[in-house]
């Protein structure tokens, strides 16, 4: 059976968003650890197969979005934290960073897919269970940040 032509499109574009998010994390943890300016981190990426295959204007978004607001952003994050955020890995700063803009400027992408997404990339990126961090993290920031979403969840029971 074939499957339709909008939920083959709907599973492609979770993909290259996928690739996008992907993107931003290693160019959050290049601007971190290297200091170079966005646009170099911009330059090189854009330079591997998987920009190519990525949706570029997700990873623009997303990638300047997190770096404009990276002060306000740690903040919202710090507040959530059990730790400082000088013990958080650079790889779990960006995984948080970009889950934390998702969740608050990209209403169309449902929260659970936010921390879903968050959560894979910690699997694959981070350190062994930094993704249960990362979860429990963007799990307690979603009410804060998607009230009206996470309540009608909580309302239908899920």
């Amino acid at each position: 059976m074939r499957p339709s032509a909008s939920r083959s499109r709907g599973h492609q574009a979770r993909g290259t968003r996928r690739l996008s998010r992907l993107l931003v994390v290693q160019g959050l943890y290049q601007w971190a650890l290297s200091g170079e300016s966005p646009t170099q981190i911009e330059l090189y990426l854009a330079e591997s197969d998987e920009f190519k295959a990525a949706d570029q204007a997700y990873f623009q978004t997303c990638f300047r979005g997190v770096l404009e607001s990276q002060a306000a952003l740690q903040a919202l994050i710090e507040a959530a934290l059990d730790r400082p955020w000088a013990q958080v890995s650079p790889v779990e700063q960006g995984i948080l960073m970009l889950g934390v803009f998702e969740l608050r400027d990209a209403p169309e992408v449902p929260y659970r897919v936010v921390i879903n997404e968050a959560v894979e990339l910690s699997k694959s990126l981070g350190g062994n269970e930094g993704h249960r961090y990362v979860n429990g993290v963007l799990d307690r920031m979603a009410p804060q940040l998607r009230p009206h979403e996470c309540q009608a969840e909580a309302a239908r029971g899920q």
